[in-house]
């Protein structure tokens, strides 16, 4: 089946022999102490970090024999920070976006003004499109980078905590449009710190000192022995709705 993988991924840093796949249409939340390697297999997923062992596969390929703009067409990724282009309006930092698909001469054409509009509206960002990335707050700035990663169109994103600075009203919308984005068939592997975001999602695996330690349907992964390991004895997990909600004690 199409889709990324990552096969017994070794270092850098803390990962200790890492499977993990992401396959079309869904939406797989990573979980997982800090230190533990999270961002750090995001960025051997989406090519930035090269693994001391073990291998990326994109659709069947080694991600590293996808050229750079083939690699850019299917597998787009969210970083935690920046180095961010402040002074470019944030129209203009959407359309970066679309740069895997410009062809030689970078001429855009309709279908790159309508994925730029298309990303915009959906990561809520269209309101402030005429101003300087530098002028927003960091929630506003979240969303704007969110809608790059979007303009590209990928099959597969990869969010580094894309809920970072967003008030509860656009955390619930980007949550929202996660689910919404596998339902239209992409890839999304999001790292979350929330359980409770992880709970919507449609598998959750845990990481815990360079290994997964725990992976498959939210309810039978987010369950008090593993959190209480994870995060303390004080967790506890209810079921609301039919989904495990996490709190604590006290």
């Amino acid at each position: 089946m199409a889709g990324l993988e990552a096969r017994g991924i070794v270092g850098p840093y803390a990962l200790k022999g890492v499977d993990l796949s992401l396959r079309p249409g869904e939406w797989l939340a990573l979980l997982g102490p800090n230190g533990s390697g999270k961002s750090t297999l995001l960025k051997v997923m989406a090519g930035l970090l090269r693994p001391k062992g073990g291998e990326v596969l994109l659709e069947g390929r080694p991600l590293l024999r996808h050229s750079s703009y083939g690699r850019g067409r299917l597998l787009a990724y969210l970083p935690q920070g920046g180095p961010y282009p402040e002074g470019l309006l944030v129209e203009e930092v959407v359309r970066l976006g679309r740069l895997p698909h410009l062809g030689l001469w970078g001429r855009e054409g309709k279908g790159d003004w309508e994925a730029v509009e298309w990303a915009l509206e959906a990561a809520g960002a269209s309101a402030f499109r005429g101003r300087l990335l530098g002028t927003l707050s960091g929630g506003e700035r979240q969303r704007v980078l969110l809608a790059r990663a979007l303009a590209a169109r990928p099959r597969y994103l990869l969010l580094d905590e894309p809920t970072t600075f967003l008030d509860l009203e656009h955390q619930g919308g980007v949550v929202a449009l996660l689910r919404r984005l596998s339902g239209m068939g992409l890839g999304v592997l999001s790292v979350l710190h929330d359980p409770n975001q992880a709970a919507l999602a449609h598998r959750v695996a845990v990481l815990r000192e360079g290994r997964i330690l725990a992976e498959g349907r939210p309810r039978d992964v987010l369950v008090e022995p593993l959190l209480q390991g994870l995060y303390g004895p004080g967790v506890r997990v209810a079921s609301l709705g039919g989904r495990p909600h996490v709190y604590l004690d006290g």
